[in-house]
């Protein structure tokens, strides 16, 4: 599957609406990983694990809704 042309950082706004609660936080919480070259971070929402847009362009879109999923637009 080919990568959508988007920015690493930027969520599909149906896996994370703009007005979703605690948006910029879960957004500084990417930021913050992939700045660490870490694979994910703990959800500020929900406290679970979520990978980096960059760790799952290193893998098969598993078509599950991943909220960074480079491949889904």
């Amino acid at each position: 599957m080919e990568l959508a042309n988007r920015d690493a950082r930027t969520p599909s706004v149906s896996r994370l609406p703009l007005d979703a609660p605690l948006r910029e936080e879960i957004l500084a919480a990417h930021d913050v990983a992939l700045a660490n070259d870490a694979d994910g971070y703990d959800d500020p929402a929900t406290g679970l694990f979520v990978f980096t847009a960059t760790y799952l362009g290193t893998r098969d879109c598993c078509d599950l809704g991943c909220r960074h999923c480079p491949y889904c637009n």
